[in-house]
């Protein structure tokens, strides 16, 4: 007994306190850099690097910036919006969200700014006009003056006023690089009950308002996390009822969250908020490892009646199964970095460290903080009679985890095995079959971050119904030489394709470009005369349409459809919501028609897209490819592992197939209640399959260990459940009774969502550890169960042996 992990252990426990110590010191140490985490989310880092609609983003950043507020004011009286009253409204909330700090000063637009412009022509020439003078409109000559110029510009009465003309849109788009979605979010909120009353309603669209809510609603999560950790504490109490049981598990995964923390704050990286959720699990993680190591020192303690002793001994015994669970874990959190999502590497980096801490943690230090503390005066009736069962003083808590532990080990031997097998089976088939039915993207309209009727997406809802759409996809038409709105090549192009995309089957509701504004300057250049709307096929006649519509404005009154330099453009599609079957096939359309127009021009080309539309996509795209990549490393990471450390490629076979069965159901849960996969989502699918190793580990290890004693395949599973099982199953409801209420506590719908997940999560992989792990064992009888040769199991009775000589000899 004078392995590496003996030698471990023994140096460990012969100095208990200054192993303490030294966790003590390093957790300081992280401690000084827990406190300098910082919790947010960088907009270009939740995006492929790599994807070319994000590249094509960078490159065009104006033209359709996600970072965009959309605010609808609406009368809700039945009146339309030309009324003094509302026209101030619109006119007051246009100059004060420009007053919001990271505003993009260039692009705020309304009917109430100099970019909402009408087109006269007079005796002097032809002049473009701001909708609104230098004030709002107030008298009734003032304001049918602005009714009949809105009218007379078909731009601003399709995407500024609704068809209805009860509501007008103001858009205010933000500098990445300077906003602040918390001071954003309370700025807008603030504006929007300013100037609510019982004639007006105010509705807000638009990411930074979405990010906002996911921060106002996140300010409850530590609220969720403390019934959280109380209810498991209680539960933990109930099922203990001793100062070492209950304390022991909370001091380590205190330790190891601190740990984890602290290397995210001294590495200076943000955590994105929406995936708080995963250190919970991994706290999970922490608890799990922790009561597999007590169980284990109990049942020890009662043999050997020495505490430092019996620490010792589960350190050495759990050591290795416990080490190459973790690795599992480890495996599945950095896998999740390889997606090229710069927020979701860093969350892999976070996580992935944290979980690497729970060696030092979760496996070393249990050990010594229970030998330092009082052995539990309940050890016979938490160990059971005969070191596994229930004995008649164990707790309600105890014997109801045995009970249900008989029966795993009744269905998963004995004659009941093979139907057992065929529900497996059947099981299997269906989770195939609903896996591939599992959509990737955003199901529903507006963010399945929130509940339907949270107020953002109410207001999604609105604001698709009234105008074009909230969300655009932009197709850009990047110049090679000269100002290509000024070319005929171009314009002509531009009306190809938006004429090409309105007459598809699913067209999109509105379009725009700078060749929708080209023909009425042709027409008023000419002279007025309708029969000049069109253009002419020549750049000559580009050019001077174009200069007239610059007469009189600003380049910048155009930033949404051209650059400054009018080098590059776009053509604008509003889709009436951001479905994911309205995103698949609007991309499909725009492609479709791209290359009916042309891709490649001789002074531009065009790019296929940017906009709130295309970034998702580029988003659903790379969890979908990567998805399958994470799966198939985890399968050879853990696979090489757990070959390597039972050797035998028929032991990793039997502790990975529960696990990707795992997978499949859990996606076929997803599938099945409607839930989208997504960027979010992913790492609970991915840190899913580390959990189902985990418990396999553990319980398959210990029916090697009980194999060697019983001889018999039977007996050894069942004692195996009674005493390892117990512990999973017992972390596994202890984690469901913590989780569970997210569901119901929880204003935002992912967390919700997430919650629900990972008690299925648990649910889904105890069953399948403690059923199907010890079905396959059973059937199968592999050789690597009776072989002496891996050193994942041990016998106790060694251990016990010399420590009964040593009693001897001391005596």
């Amino acid at each position: 007994m004078n392995t590496i992990r003996h030698k471990i252990a023994h140096w460990t426990l012969k100095r208990p306190w200054l192993s303490l110590l030294l966790a003590l010191a390093v957790t300081a140490f992280f401690a000084v850099g827990a406190a300098r985490v910082e919790v947010r989310t960088i907009f270009s880092d939740l995006f492929p690097e790599t994807h070319p609609f994000v590249q094509t983003f960078r490159d065009h950043a104006n033209f359709g910036n996600p970072l965009t507020v959309t605010i609808m004011v609406q009368r809700t009286d039945g009146k339309d919006i030309y009324a003094a009253d509302t026209m101030e409204k619109i006119w007051n909330l246009s100059r004060d969200i420009d007053l919001t700090p990271g505003v993009d000063h260039d692009q705020v637009v309304s009917i109430a700014t100099e970019k909402a412009r009408y087109t006269v022509l007079t005796a002097d020439g032809i002049f473009s006009n701001p909708v609104m003078d230098d004030h709002p409109p107030a008298t009734p000559e003032e304001l049918e003056e602005v009714r009949r110029r809105i009218g007379e510009s078909p731009a601003v009465r399709s995407f500024l006023v609704s068809g209805d003309q009860t509501a007008a849109i103001i858009n205010a788009t933000f500098i990445e690089r300077l906003v602040d979605y918390r001071q954003v979010f309370e700025a807008v909120q603030a504006l929007s009950s300013q100037y609510s009353d019982g004639q007006h309603r105010i509705h807000v669209a638009g990411w930074p308002m979405l990010t906002g809510w996911i921060y106002h609603f996140g300010e409850d999560t530590p609220k969720i996390f403390a019934v959280t950790l109380g209810l498991m504490f209680v539960f933990l109490f109930a099922a203990m009822r001793n100062l070492a049981g209950v304390v022991t598990p909370l001091v380590v995964s205190l330790v190891s969250a601190v740990w984890g923390f602290g290397f995210v704050g001294w590495i200076h990286q943000p955590v994105e908020p929406l995936l708080m959720v995963v250190p919970l699990l991994l706290i999970a993680r922490s608890f799990s490892h922790c009561v597999q190591a007590t169980e284990r020192y109990y049942e020890i303690l009662l043999e050997v009646g020495d505490r430092r002793k019996a620490a010792e001994m589960s350190l050495a015994m759990m050591f290795a199964p416990g080490t190459l669970g973790i690795f599992t874990d480890v495996c599945g959190l950095l896998l999740v970095g390889i997606a090229p999502i710069p927020a979701m590497e860093r969350f892999a980096l976070f996580t992935g460290f944290w979980a690497m801490c729970l060696v030092p943690t979760s496996v070393l230090l249990t050990p010594v903080i229970l030998s330092l503390l009082p052995a539990p005066g309940n050890l016979r009736s938490l160990v059971g009679e005969g070191g596994g069962g229930a004995g008649q003083k164990a707790g309600l808590v105890q014997r109801g985890l045995h009970g249900l532990l008989s029966a795993a080990g009744w269905l998963s031997t004995g004659g009941r095995a093979r139907f057992t097998a065929a529900a497996f089976l059947a099981m299997t088939g269906y989770s195939i079959w609903m896996m591939f039915q599992l959509q990737v993207g955003n199901p529903v309209e507006g963010s399945n971050l929130l509940r339907h009727d949270a107020e953002f997406n109410t207001a999604v809802r609105q604001i698709n119904r009234n105008f074009p759409g909230s969300m655009t996809l932009e197709v850009v038409f990047e110049g090679k030489e000269g100002r290509i709105v000024r070319q005929s090549d171009t314009l002509q192009t531009m009306q190809q394709l938006q004429r090409c995309l309105e007459g598809k089957e699913h067209p999109p509701r509105a379009t725009l470009s700078f060749a929708d504004y080209a023909p009425e300057a042709n027409r008023l250049f000419n002279g007025g005369h309708p029969k000049w709307l069109p253009l002419d096929r020549n750049d000559a006649a580009a050019s001077a349409a174009s200069g007239a519509l610059m007469l009189g404005s600003s380049p910048n009154a155009y930033l949404h459809i051209a650059d400054f330099q009018q080098k590059n453009a776009t053509v604008s599609l509003w889709y009436s919501d951001n479905r994911q079957a309205t995103v698949d096939a609007a991309l499909a359309d725009a492609r479709s028609c791209i290359g009916e127009v042309g891709e490649d021009h001789k002074t531009f080309r065009i790019r296929l897209a940017t906009g709130s539309i295309a970034l998702q996509q580029s988003v659903n795209e790379t969890v979908d490819l990567y998805q399958w990549y994470i799966l198939a490393g985890l399968n050879l990471a853990i696979g090489i592992g757990c070959s390597l450390a039972y050797r035998s490629v028929a032991a990793a076979l039997i502790l990975l197939l529960p696990v990707n069965l795992a997978n499949a159901m859990l996606t076929a849960f997803m599938a099945f209640f409607g839930m989208g996969l997504d960027v979010n989502s992913l790492p609970i699918l991915a840190i899913g399959i580390g959990v189902g190793i985990d418990y396999g580990i553990y319980l398959l290890s210990r029916i090697c260990e009980e194999f060697k004693d019983a001889q018999h395949y039977g007996k050894a599973i069942q004692a195996a459940l009674t005493t390892c099982g117990k512990a999973i199953l017992f972390t596994a409801v202890l984690m469901t009774i913590g989780i569970a209420p997210w569901y119901f506590l929880s204003e935002l719908k992912f967390l919700a969502d997430m919650g629900l997940l990972l008690v299925i999560v648990m649910s889904i992989n105890t069953v399948l550890a403690l059923v199907l792990v010890p079905l396959l064992i059973y059937l199968f009888k592999p050789r690597f169960v009776s072989a002496e040769h891996h050193f994942l199991s041990e016998s106790v009775d060694g251990w016990l042996d010399t420590h009964r000589l040593e009693q001897k000899t001391q005596s």
